[in-house]
């Protein structure tokens, strides 16, 4: 079970894709049309192995656009996690009692894919997705390998989810996905595979629960850093921001 993809949600999303390219120096984003049901357009952008991806609602009524409004603009909507047996882990959101919204299998069962209501979990909506082969991402589009880029960013390595009660949101993951929570003095932390994780924090920036942070491995966090201050996107604490979403840096 690995990280494979964060989803983000901004109201303008020709905003936050020029944002996300000159910060994290990424040069292809996808516009995935199977996203158009759900009244969403979207950039999908490979980050090494993992991807980064921005929605952003073109109707009324959408699940982005409520968060929108909840949590007072742009910020976290999704956590993907990769399985190596999408039965075995949609077993595990049964057993759980989790709801899921929104399911498929796609190509014959190479692809398939489980959303759990954010309400069942806590903080975002969960996808479980399984690719046959591993290497394999659907909603990466054609020829995402050919667009790679990583002299800047290497990898989305965490995501940190807050609410009033860590604990027990990190706890309800743990049940949903099948993992161990670790107490770490003052948050809480699930162990992914391929060096991935998960923190659970308490909401303290009036923003209410939510995904409010994803960590990248970059090659030089001072040039990142720079890059975002030369676009008016850091925080007054000095956190870079992206799509409304607090950045931690990591070393690669």
């Amino acid at each position: 079970m690995r990280l494979r993809q964060i989803a983000l949600v901004g109201q303008d999303l020709a905003a936050a894709e020029a944002d996300i390219r000159a910060v994290l120096g990424l040069d292809y984003a996808y516009a995935d049309p199977g996203v158009g049901k759900f009244g969403l357009a979207n950039a999908v952008f490979p980050v090494g192995e993992t991807f980064l991806e921005v929605v952003s609602p073109k109707q009324e009524g959408t699940t982005a656009g409520r968060l929108l409004e909840k949590r007072g603009g742009d910020g976290g909507y999704m956590v993907i996690l990769q399985v190596k047996d999408i039965e075995k882990a949609r077993a595990g959101v049964a057993a759980a009692k989790a709801r899921v919204v929104e399911q498929a299998d796609l190509h014959g069962g190479a692809v398939a894919m489980s959303h759990v209501h954010p309400k069942d979990i806590g903080g975002a909506i969960l996808s479980l997705d399984y690719m046959d082969p591993w290497e394999r991402w659907e909603w990466g589009g054609p020829g995402w390998r050919d667009h790679v880029r990583t002299d800047v960013s290497t990898a989305l390595v965490g995501a940190e989810l807050q609410g009033d009660d860590p604990f027990a949101m990190a706890a309800r993951w743990g049940a949903v996905i099948g993992r161990e929570v670790e107490p770490m003095g003052e948050y809480w932390r699930i162990g992914l595979d391929e060096g991935g994780e998960l923190r659970f924090v308490r909401a303290d920036d009036g923003r209410g629960e939510g995904l409010g942070r994803f960590d990248v491995a970059v090659r030089d966090p001072l040039a990142v850093h720079a890059a975002a201050k030369a676009r008016g996107r850091l925080a007054p604490d000095g956190d870079v921001i992206l799509a409304g979403t607090r950045v931690r840096l990591v070393q690669a």
